[in-house]
């Protein structure tokens, strides 16, 4: 088979409506050959010079031979067209029979005219050869019993310009492909995007029905040069009119709209679609989500919307772990009611024991939370949460209580804010005696993440802020600010993003109370997986605090870390890692005072899961602290470090 048309032939092709491209050449008494699958005819005169790739065979243990001769195009075209070839993927799979090798021959040709069209090359020949016979001119029925050598031959001929690269109307901030523009490659994909991005360009204003009303695209084989003109039509401005939900059970669904938020009466935005489906998938109640535009507008000018949703099992159990050698094992469960009182309010329960085997006595701690959807608006969740627990440390015991009501704000993918009214009570016993605190707290967070995954991120940024005012009820509770800020960026660079460099900062302060007064879950600890690995947990702190026997060592009123890791993807599923962290912890607010620093450095292995890399980490200390001699520290959890 050939697909070819001679020097001075013009073809035209048609851009369909949503941008799907139908390629057919046009009538006319000049042109000439046969475009398409399935026609018949021998290969031309071989050219004088092959200026080839020689194909790999693909299968080395297949009985079939498939060779790729390409002249010109390079590499990348050679790649394109293995990729798509049907007769690759059944030489991988084994399916070598005559038959199959008929098939997928037959196959190929529309698929590399494709590949040819996207890359520009609008003369294309191409031949393929089953044992020396073209496969077009074999009926599928006389298909040989067996197939040695298969030859595909493609002559992609020159590659065309545009002298013309015209699409409109578009709307206002419409980004067209930057290289649709005259004298750039004639991609019959860059065509497709164009179409493609002028629609969307009309819907992000209103025009919910626009389309591509028209296409003039034509290649002139004389110059190779396309002329491509795209006739939009926008269609009219049309607002949000009703919302129709359907396969909701246990749900109410007046309770489901108000989650959904559907902006009634407002422009047309596909975003707002978008944020809808991500609302509703944000509050753990659907298993699948499905928004339906109306196929045409209402009179008035609005345009209806039908919601599908199927709502997940009613409860969930779940558990994690991670382990290091100094620390011991750590264990943690949660289970969840999705749908509490039929409006998406979320039941959970937390549970943790940590420190098993470890080098200090187990902590526990219990949590129970219940959160409410779409509270004050759609995007804001309301909570109320109390958590108990009791700490075992080196240098303290502490048990606490923590009840407390809060709001979490989501408006979209990276923004999230929450702000909460606590009252805590907290009994701190270690050398220095027993302390009583009690006190009022407003814990607020943002954080703004624009990272790519958040278990494995391999570019993107994460910024974190903390502010807990708190006010203390009772003379052994002072009254001031904990302040916290967290920074991680990740850069990615090589063959498949395969190295990834990636940094953390921390640094936070207590403002306001005497070390005394300051609650001792509010003071900061430097040493572990969370702070600086080959370090022991918690290790480095202050001792400021009069005890018996002197100072008592507690956490510190200012403390730094810095993290900095190399990340090398070995194998598909396969990693490993080299990081390097550091810390100091300062005793008076401020960064000022007495001060302590401690460093450590390691490697690791990471393997990947559908739930995020499992994470090997083994690490020694650098020097600094307490115990700049404590030996080597081993860290296994999931999920990258950070």
């Amino acid at each position: 088979m050939k697909n070819w048309v001679k020097a001075g032939t013009a073809a035209a092709f048609v851009l369909g409506t949503g941008a799907g491209m139908v390629l057919a050449q046009s009538s006319g008494s000049s042109s000439s050959g046969s475009s398409g699958s399935g026609a018949s005819g021998s290969s031309s005169s071989a050219p004088t010079f092959f200026g080839w790739f020689g194909g790999a065979k693909g299968n080395d243990a297949s009985p079939v031979d498939v060779d790729f001769q390409i002249e010109g195009g390079g590499d990348d075209l050679l790649k394109a067209i293995r990729a798509t070839s049907l007769l690759v993927s059944a030489q991988d799979e084994g399916r070598v029979t005559g038959q199959d090798m008929l098939a997928a021959a037959r196959g190929d040709y529309a698929r590399i005219l494709g590949v040819l069209y996207d890359e520009g090359y609008f003369s294309g020949i191409i031949d393929i050869a089953l044992d020396g016979v073209e496969a077009a001119s074999i009926a599928p029925l006389d298909a040989p019993k067996v197939v040695r050598k298969v030859v595909v031959h493609v002559d992609p001929g020159p590659q065309f310009h545009y002298s013309r690269a015209d699409i409109g109307p578009v709307a206002p901030k419409t980004e067209l492909p930057r290289n649709y523009r005259k004298g750039s490659i004639a991609r019959t994909g860059e065509m497709k995007r164009a179409a493609t991005a002028a629609v969307d360009g009309w819907r992000n204003v209103g025009y919910a029905k626009a389309a591509v009303a028209e296409t003039d695209i034509t290649a002139d084989h004389a110059t190779n040069l396309v002329d491509s003109h795209i006739l939009m039509a926008p269609g009219p401005e049309l607002r949000f009119g009703k919302l129709t939900i359907r396969g909701y059970k246990r749900l109410d669904p007046r309770r489901l709209r108000k989650m959904a938020g559907f902006p009634t009466g407002e422009r047309f935005d596909p975003e707002e679609l978008e944020d809808m489906r991500k609302r509703l998938r944000r509050s753990g109640v659907f298993s699948a989500i499905t928004l339906t535009e109306a196929d045409a507008a209402n009179p008035d000018g609005t345009l209806d919307v039908d919601l599908l949703i199927s709502e997940e099992k009613l409860r969930r159990l779940g558990a994690g772990f991670e382990y290091s050698n100094t620390e011991g094992l750590s264990l943690t469960g949660y289970w969840i009611n999705r749908n509490l009182f039929r409006g998406g309010e979320r039941l959970r329960f937390d549970a943790s024991v940590e420190d098993i085997g470890g080098n200090d006595r187990m902590d526990y701690t219990l949590g129970v939370r219940i959160d409410r959807p779409a509270t004050l608006n759609a995007d804001t969740t309301a909570y109320v949460e109390t958590d108990i627990g009791k700490l075992n440390e080196d240098d303290y015991d502490l048990k606490y209580a923590t009840f407390g009501l809060g709001f979490t704000y989501i408006p979209d993918d990276h923004l999230t804010a929450d702000i909460a009214l606590q009252y805590r009570a907290l009994r701190a016993v270690d050398e220095s005696g027993v302390t009583n605190f009690r006190l009022f707290a407003l814990p607020m967070s943002v954080i703004w993440d624009m990272r790519d995954d958040e278990t494995d991120a391999k570019n993107g940024y994460y910024l974190q802020g903390g502010l807990v005012p708190f006010l203390g009820l009772q003379d052994e509770t002072g009254s001031g600010a904990q302040v916290l800020a967290e920074s991680r960026i990740y850069r990615s660079f090589g063959t498949d993003d395969r190295f990834t460099l990636a940094g953390r900062a921390r640094l936070g302060t207590v403002l306001g109370p005497e070390i005394e007064e300051t609650p001792r879950d509010y003071l900061f600890y430097s040493g572990g997986g969370g702070t600086v690995r080959g370090q022991p947990y918690e290790s480095l702190g202050v001792e400021v605090i009069p005890g018996d026997d002197g100072p008592v060592k507690t956490g510190g009123m200012s403390v730094v870390n810095l993290t900095a890791e190399a990340r090398i993807q070995i194998r598909e599923k396969i990693g490993t890692a080299i990081f390097v962290d550091a810390g100091r912890v300062w005793t008076d607010s401020g960064f000022s005072g007495g001060t302590d620093w401690h460093a450590g450095a390691g490697a690791g292995i990471r393997y990947k899961t559908p739930i995020g890399p499992l994470r090997f980490d083994l690490a020694m200390p650098l020097g600094g602290g307490y115990d700049d001699d404590s030996g080597l520290q081993v860290y296994i959890g999931l999920g990258q470090a950070f």
